[in-house]
């Protein structure tokens, strides 16, 4: 009985931790894409892996907020489309989390086991991502942090799904998966372009400074560890992190410090 209550205490110190250093602003995933989209990325029109750029279409016949990138710009290629919802999901842009939700979403009970509560229309279970969203209020604020949102082209984050980063060596001369925008994807491994390789540590870091459910596995630390070294802030990371900041509440130090350094933190 002590047991089991020292273990309860446990589990509500490191939740209420974990709320107060991170995300306690929203819950909401589809919020979170408009706060972004609006007020953070409204002069900052640029998906992260391919830097193209997008536009809000309010036209009556696309779905409102639709964004589309311009794919000609960058030269954007999919090979070996044999999906139409690929070929569709290359034609609008789409939040991406850097750190996949299953890296730290599979450290919650609901992800991995489903709950009682978990029940669809017909009766039947289910677990995973949409039963963790529905009865996890600290995997919502996790979920939901902007600092681990990017605008990316929709074919882009599809095929990218939950694929850990690395740096492929030069002989293994791994070419583009997508044209003219530079991001390989080989044995379910992905790497970015040099331009926000940075970026992409930081984000890592974060997510594991912020969240004690969240760790860089062994195999990436020296790839993030390195990245973040040899590719300083940017002065739209900086902005970008201050905005976030401004609206959402909690600071993200792993980015604000260098900035702060370079005197770059501000709108």
């Amino acid at each position: 009985m002590l047991k089991n209550f020292f273990a309860v205490c446990l589990l509500i110190v490191f939740t209420e931790s974990s709320l107060a250093a991170g995300n306690n602003f929203s819950q909401s995933f589809y919020d979170a894409k408009r706060i972004l989209q609006y007020n953070v990325f409204h002069d900052h029109r640029k998906t992260l892996y391919c830097d193209a750029n997008f536009s809000v279409h309010k036209d009556i016949e696309l779905p409102r907020g639709f964004s589309l990138p311009d794919l000609k710009k960058v030269n954007f290629k999919v090979y070996d489309i044999t999906k139409e919802e690929l070929a569709l999901k290359a034609r609008r842009m789409e939040w991406e989390h850097i750190v996949p939700a299953q890296n730290f979403g599979k450290t919650f009970p609901e992800w991995y086991q489903g709950s009682p509560k978990c029940v669809s229309k017909k009766g039947k279970r289910f677990k995973g991502r949409s039963c963790a969203e529905q009865q996890n209020e600290e995997f919502r604020y996790m979920f939901t942090d902007m600092y681990n949102l990017y605008p990316s082209i929709g074919a882009v984050n599809y095929l990218r799904a939950n694929f850990n980063f690395t740096q492929f060596g030069k002989k293994e001369n791994v070419p583009s998966s997508f044209g003219g925008c530079n991001l390989k994807i080989s044995r379910n491994l992905v790497e970015p372009r040099d331009e926000i390789k940075g970026l992409i540590a930081r984000t890592y870091l974060y997510m594991e400074k912020t969240y004690p459910r969240f760790s860089v596995s062994a195999k990436m630390r020296p790839i993030i560890e390195t990245w973040d070294r040899h590719y300083p802030v940017s002065r739209w990371e900086c902005k970008r992190a201050f905005r976030i900041e401004q609206i959402q509440g909690n600071e993200n130090m792993v980015v604000k410090e260098p900035c702060l350094a370079k005197n770059w933190y501000k709108d």
